[in-house]
């Protein structure tokens, strides 16, 4: 590609993530305030935040859980808020995907650390991962709510969350841009309920 052809391509790319984030906004507020509540109720009684998600999705997971435990920023310093990716250890995902199959690896980790009370914030742009998918019915089984990020179908995993926040798109690089910002805003959200 030409520099022209780099501009026209990266103005159309950079409208179109404006515009679904413009759309997420209009579809999705109401369901990300539910999700802040609860994610609130939970921590207020002690409960933990549990997250996982593949690729992109796990990259997500770790950062979200970064802005619970350590600051979302330095200029508002609070106390740690219990989070935990679930996609970090590899010695421990490797052993239970070899021992197990990959569609457990998540699940065996809320079945350990999982308790009633908790969230387990579940990331897929489908909503068809198999091992999300898992997670979210152990979760379920374990009495822990389920919070759902996801695109615009939902795919299995959404009728299985207590809340699906479900971004109106099918264009995989789209949806986790509005996932990271939702995750940015839950915590935002989150921090200042708990901590004004």
């Amino acid at each position: 590609m030409d520099a022209e052809e780099i501009r026209k391509v990266s103005r159309a790319y950079l409208q179109d993530a404006s515009d679904l984030l413009s759309a997420t906004g209009d579809a999705c507020v109401d369901d990300i305030a539910r999700a802040a509540d609860r994610l609130t109720g939970s921590f207020r009684s002690g409960g933990r935040l549990l997250i996982c998600g593949n690729g992109g999705s796990a990259a997500d997971a770790q950062h979200l859980a970064t802005e619970f435990v350590s600051t979302l920023t330095i200029d508002h310093l609070r106390p740690s808020i219990p989070a935990i990716a679930l996609t970090t250890d590899t010695s421990l995902l490797t052993a239970i995907a070899n021992d197990f199959g990959v569609e457990r690896m998540f699940a065996r980790q809320v079945e350990a650390l999982g308790r009633s009370g908790d969230v387990l914030m579940a990331i897929s742009t489908s909503g068809r991962s198999a091992n999300i998918i898992a997670a979210a019915a152990t979760a379920q089984d374990r009495d822990l709510s389920v919070i759902a990020l996801t695109g615009d179908s939902g795919g299995e995993l959404a009728p299985l969350a207590d809340v699906a926040i479900r971004v109106p798109s099918t264009t995989t690089a789209h949806i986790q841009g509005c996932h990271l910002a939702i995750e940015q805003l839950l915590a935002l959200l989150v921090e200042r309920a708990l901590y004004p």
